[in-house]
């Protein structure tokens, strides 16, 4: 069997990068992983030894989105860190059978400097966004060398617009993000509706989207809680525990209560408004959730996976900001929805809420709707077992070199 070194840029981006690396470990070979930003917490969930010393960023490795978040990482040293996990990458290779890229045009690159052999799952890039996909130099040159013994999309038209644009075939075989969300896991308690929030995972970021998210519940209707049919319920990541989560909430208005019985969530609590926070559920609130407002990026995805529409709220950033949203529109189709107003203000989080008030109608009465959410999760996101079927072709690769 072979020793592959996973290389990958991004929370998202390591989330698939784990579950391609423990679908090829299941089979017999060594899997090691760099992660060029961030701790790779999600490799190391699943068992997979992360190289080198790694180090978090304020920006969460989204400086690009803006010239504050540039600065911002030239300050705190990015540049000179990942100069350091590229020489450090050089140094090790060679004891490595395979590379494999899981991100964009970062961890590409790296790979091809080495001259080592590796596939890439190109995550990062949709033709989606513009209907014909323009690859950042260099990253055309590096994806038709003949190192690359493997290219994979994120969906079937990007397939289709690289595979004429570089001159070899580049295959859609599903996300493998999809995987733990599309897989059957215990729901949450039934109830008519529900509303899940999605805030994000980096921090400081994190904190403040939950802020922003709540005034925007603040804004639904009181009866719509008295009725009982009704849960809003919040997937909180482990970056962020109840302690902190009470101090961030200190001032909000919002009480922090707990369950009976139930140590793993919260009750967050406002006259009679109610949100359930859970913790180690995200699949179960994905998978429980009529609609969803949220402040992310790949759980986002994840949700129009699953056949749900998606309310953006749009925030300070440095992720979630309006061009981020933006973009994020086109990637996903027309199930995700974003309204009308200003950052912050108080006309945008009630338009909001409105929105959200119809997308619960539309879901519970308009089939046709019901039918685009279904066709949009199979064409933008595919079906489950994309890691698993990423893994084999990788394996495929080692066995049957061309």
């Amino acid at each position: 069997m072979a020793r592959i070194l996973l290389l990958s840029n991004g929370h998202g981006e390591d989330v698939s990068g784990a579950l391609i690396g423990k679908a090829l470990k299941k089979v017999g070979h060594v899997v090691h992983a760099i992660p060029f930003v961030g701790h790779g917490i999600s490799y190391s969930d699943v068992g997979i030894r992360i190289l080198g010393y790694t180090r978090e960023f304020s920006t969460g490795g989204l400086g690009y989105t803006s010239l504050r978040g540039r600065l911002t990482e030239l300050i705190q040293g990015q540049g000179l860190y990942l100069a350091w996990r590229f020489f450090y990458l050089f140094r090790v290779v060679r004891k490595y059978d395979l590379l494999v890229v899981i991100g964009d045009v970062v961890p590409v690159f790296a790979a091809w400097l080495t001259g080592s052999p590796f596939t890439v799952y190109l995550v990062a890039y949709s033709s989606h966004y513009e209907g014909q996909l323009r690859l950042p130099w260099p990253c055309a040159t590096c994806l038709v060398s003949k190192k690359v013994l493997g290219i994979y999309s994120r969906d079937q038209l990007t397939a289709n617009d690289l595979s004429s644009q570089l001159g070899r075939p580049v295959r859609f075989l599903g996300n493998p993000f999809m995987d733990p969300v599309l897989t059957p896991r215990p729901r949450l308690s039934i109830v008519a509706q529900r509303l899940g929030l999605l805030p994000g995972s980096r921090r400081p970021e994190l904190d403040t989207n939950i802020l922003l998210l709540l005034r925007v519940v603040e804004r639904l209707p009181e009866k719509l809680f008295s009725s009982g049919s009704f849960s809003v319920d919040l997937a909180l990541v482990s970056t962020l525990d109840f302690d902190s989560l009470e101090t961030l909430l200190y001032t909000s208005g919002w009480e922090v209560q707990m369950p009976r019985f139930d140590n793993t969530s919260r009750l967050l609590v406002r006259g009679v408004r109610t949100v359930k926070v859970h913790r180690d559920s995200f699949e179960a609130v994905l998978q429980s959730s009529d609609i969803f407002l949220c402040m992310a990026g790949t759980a986002a995805e994840q949700a129009v996976g699953l056949a749900k529409p998606v309310v953006q709220l749009i925030g300070k950033g440095p992720q979630f900001t309006s061009s981020f949203a933006e973009a994020q529109r086109r990637l996903l189709g027309p199930t995700i929805f974003s309204a009308k107003g200003k950052l912050g203000s108080d006309i945008t989080f009630l338009n909001t809420a409105s929105l959200i008030l119809q997308l619960l109608e539309r879901i519970k009465n308009d089939p046709v709707f019901q039918k685009e959410c279904e066709h949009q999760a199979k064409d933008r996101l595919g079906l489950e077992g994309g890691g698993q079927l990423i893994a084999s072709e990788i394996s495929n690769l080692i066995n049957h070199p061309t």
